[in-house]
């Protein structure tokens, strides 16, 4: 089977990560294929569109309810002629309802149109002494729960933001201002909620771009810091919200790479060799980067760990190839890294940095890139069939299953004529029987161990009887007999004198 064949079902042409429109920056499979500025025109056209069908919709209900009532009224007219108490006009009546749906209508309308734009307008600035007090006091929901973590961002921004003395302490004023906001629109949708951080975003950096006249630069460290600070503090009532199915697509997620635990990366024509120590730790660190992208709060982050996990990657298939990687290299890798890590909340992660990150890092660059590449990875794997895997169907079921493993396939190889089982080439899976052998060695010099422990225990009981015996027969056979001494008493005045030794004779030696 040839390269191109094996690789039909995971080749993505890069044209196919641009904007659908063709305006050359990277689309989302989030935004139906649009980059993020296309997809806010969109967007804005379709909710326009809606209000005016709405309000000629309202128009139309108001033409028939006012003809209804002419038509009452002239009838009422002919039965009653002789009444000469004034009518109202045909108009007023309904004038009533209409107005009240228009009232809503309107209410509705400025609810859903995000009101950004007022906080950097003249009035703000003049804002009644009571509205002012309201925009110090932070929301109860917020600093409930604030973490430490919350407060050194915000002791952090605080701190950047002298560096810009007037500008510095305004851009904090609109910052909180738009916190409190965001904080009492509980009620809006996720959509709605992204939109009004990607206005905010869109009017503080046109408002920095006209004070740093032009340095982009400048503008793009202010808006990192602006989206830390607010994305820190909206973080747990913007991230994956009740209003959506994040969670939904999380679990079925977690449920569909689980059961595709053993697809292999043979499968997915992969150019990485694990067998060899620097890729295989570079595959472990892909792997953790990417799960530690669930325990960041700011987008920024999210995708910085994204971009560590996918140059790891790049890394790992550039010492396997001894060249460098190519992107048609790195799709299937990154596929492998997500199936074998089952990232925690991939959906929720993946929308969360969609709806709330600063939209130019996600239409250029590596990290916009890289993130749809993840997005790419992700609707894959929702995708994939046996196709994909240049399988037949029957075994991609069996696969699913459990029924059967592409590793150890018995209805394929006949092990009792081929001899021993062939090397196992995964690091992991080698790894993995090894310890199992030393399990089991270990195992049998327990139980030997144990025998000898239980046989020495026995011993050490019998001993103790084993002695006393022997004490018992030496004792029977040489018994112990003690004869009383009489003792000479030397200095005694009843000694008998003969007892003594005889004394001693001088010796006289001729000279």
């Amino acid at each position: 089977m040839s390269q191109r064949t094996e690789r039909r079902g995971i080749h993505v042409d890069q044209s196919d990560l641009l904007c659908k429109k063709g305006c050359g920056y990277y689309g989302n499979a989030a935004w139906q294929g649009l980059c993020s500025k296309c997809w806010r025109e969109e967007y804005q056209r379709v909710r326009q569109k809606q209000i005016q069908d709405d309000w000629a919709l309202a128009e139309k209900l108001q033409r028939e309810e006012e003809a209804a009532y002419a038509s009452s009224h002239g009838a009422q007219t002919q039965s009653h002629p002789q009444s000469s108490a004034p009518q109202p006009h045909p108009g007023h009546a309904s004038m009533g309802p209409f107005s009240k749906f228009e009232e809503k209508k309107t209410n509705e309308k400025t609810r859903k149109v995000t009101t950004v734009k007022k906080f950097f307008s003249p009035s703000s600035r003049t804002a009644p002494k009571k509205e002012t007090q309201e925009g110090k006091t932070p929301s109860p929901s917020i600093s409930r729960h604030a973490s430490f973590e919350t407060d050194q961002v915000t002791k952090d921004f605080v701190d950047f933001l002298k560096n810009l003395q007037k500008p510095g302490r305004e851009i904090h004023k609109q910052c909180r201002a738009f916190i409190v906001n965001m904080s009492s629109k509980k009620d809006l949708s996720a959509d709605e909620l992204s939109e009004c951080v990607q206005d905010f975003y869109q009017n503080m950096a046109d408002r920095l771009m006209s004070h740093f006249k032009g340095s982009s630069e400048s503008v793009e460290q202010v808006m990192d810091q602006v989206e830390k600070y607010i994305m820190t503090r909206l973080y747990k009532s913007v991230f994956c919200p009740e209003t959506t199915d994040d969670e939904k697509k999380d679990l079925a997620t977690q449920k569909r790479i689980r059961a595709l635990h053993w697809v292999t990366i043979q499968m997915l024509c992969v150019s990485m060799d694990e067998e060899i120590p620097e890729v295989s730790e570079n595959v472990v660190k892909a792997i953790t980067d990417v799960i530690e992208m669930d325990s960041k709060r700011v987008p920024r982050d999210k995708l910085r760990c994204i971009t560590s996990c996918s140059k790891h990657i790049f890394s790992a298939i550039r010492i396997t190839k001894n060249e460098p990687a190519s992107a048609d290299d790195f799709l299937p890798a990154l596929i492998y890294i997500v199936l074998k890590a089952n990232p925690p909340r991939l959906q929720s992660n993946i929308q969360y940095i969609t709806r709330f990150c600063n939209p130019s890092r996600l239409m250029t660059g590596e990290d916009g890139y890289y993130f749809t590449n993840l997005c790419c990875a992700a609707a894959f794997i929702e995708k994939l069939d046996a196709q994909s895997l240049n399988l037949s169907p029957e075994e991609f079921e069996r696969y699913m299953s459990g029924q059967a493993s592409p590793r150890f396939n018995s209805s394929e190889v006949d092990w009792s004529q081929t001899g021993p089982a062939p090397p196992v080439t995964n690091p992991v899976l080698a790894q993995l029987n090894h310890n199992l052998e030393l399990l089991s060695g270990l195992s049998s010099r327990q139980e030997t161990l144990m025998e000898a422990a239980q046989s020495l225990q026995a011993d050490l009981l019998s001993w103790p009887e084993g002695v006393q015996r022997e004490v018992n027969n030496i004792l029977e056979k040489y018994p112990l007999e003690i004869l009383p001494r009489e003792v000479s008493a030397i200095d005694a005045n009843n000694m008998d004198n003969d007892n003594l030794p005889p004394p001693l004779t001088p010796q006289v030696f001729a000279g």
